[in-house]
């Protein structure tokens, strides 16, 4: 199973700390990742909002810094929002990073969870649905070759249009980029992504993360009857977790920076406000949360692929500033949760 970590370059101060530069915060990114190669890790995913506490708004910039100081690990969005995006810059710039990386990009495509994009581009939320299924299909057009033909509500048509460059030619993709969509677990999502023939990414954000296996058998099975090949039915479970020596310590670390991200959230939400009991409660076995030791959080792993069957796991290390040396042990730490569900799942049954 591959596994890795995202972010949104969090410049929220935390308790007791001071507030970090954007510049700052980015470089400590492009560090975590490359230690995240160092380490044996498969993926680093850089997220997109556009709010005074993330330092990322342009996850593609990122995403190429990132690329260039590292050689083997995969390094994608997450999420592009490709609502409010151009689906051909989006493209021109992904099959950029894909030629310069040699296939290492990923594009992940989703709404987002904030709305701050839409005024910012002169997009309507009334129009929130139908502007993300617009921009998909012109992105998947793109992606199938050239020349271009389509016509949309949104954007101008195209004519017979030749956008370059191409993605590099990958031996299990062929001239394609790896674009995925991301989902917080709707029916019809899953059946989408399925019947496109995408990856799909599950962001788990509370709840038991076992409880997203319906959905996807349903994905599954759409692919299945779309006449997909086999193989591209890839699964990602995205969500929050840390990592330190001992349980104990990953949990008392963790908890004053999520209790922050928490609340900030709920208050601007109007959802129940966070404590210690819905953390720990979230914090167990079959939780969202994969907070604690090594073998803790291996243990935690393998047991939720038993229900999904999943591809890929992420990480959210970092929220509302975790010290950077917290956040660089816990990503090397990571490394050795890797070996452990490696190992486990190599196992025969």
């Amino acid at each position: 199973m591959d596994l890795g970590l995202y972010t949104f370059g969090d410049l929220d101060a935390g308790p007791g700390a001071a507030l970090v530069s954007p510049g700052q915060r980015l470089r400590e990114v492009v560090e975590r990742a490359e230690l995240a190669e160092q380490v044996g890790l498969d993926h680093v995913g850089i997220g997109e909002h556009h709010r005074p506490d993330y330092a990322v708004s342009a996850p593609s910039v990122v995403v190429a810094a990132i690329l260039a100081r590292t050689g083997r690990i995969s390094v994608g969005s997450a999420v592009t929002v490709l609502s409010t995006e151009d689906p051909v810059r989006v493209f021109q710039e992904f099959a950029t990073m894909d030629q310069l990386s040699d296939g290492r990009v990923e594009l992940l495509v989703g709404r987002g969870s904030f709305i701050e994009s839409f005024s910012l581009f002169g997009a309507s939320l009334e129009d929130y649905d139908a502007l993300f299924e617009e921009k998909l299909d012109l992105l998947l057009r793109l992606d199938g070759g050239n020349p271009v033909t389509w016509s949309g509500r949104f954007r101008p048509g195209l004519t017979d249009a030749v956008v370059l460059p191409r993605p590099t030619d990958k031996p299990d993709a062929g001239e394609h980029l790896r674009i995925a969509v991301a989902t917080g677990g709707s029916p019809a999502s899953s059946r989408r992504a399925g019947r496109l023939g995408l990856p799909v990414n599950y962001a788990v954000i509370g709840g038991e993360p076992r409880r997203f296996a319906p959905l996807v058998e349903l994905y599954r099975e759409a692919y299945a009857a779309a006449g997909h090949p086999s193989g591209g039915d890839t699964v990602t479970v995205s969500g929050q977790g840390f990592v330190a020596e001992t349980d104990a310590e990953a949990r008392e670390t963790f908890y004053p920076y999520w209790l922050r991200s928490a609340t900030k959230i709920a208050d601007e939400r109007g959802f129940a406000m966070p404590n210690r009991i819905s953390y720990e409660a979230q914090s167990q076995r079959h939780g969202a949360f994969f907070i604690g030791s090594p073998e803790t959080v291996a243990e935690q792993i393998v047991t939720l692929h038993g229900y999904l069957g999943h591809d890929r796991q992420l990480f959210q290390m970092d929220v509302s500033g975790v010290p950077d040396g917290a956040s660089m042990r816990a990503v090397e730490l990571l490394g050795r949760v890797k070996e452990l569900v490696d190992a486990e799942l190599a196992r025969p049954a």
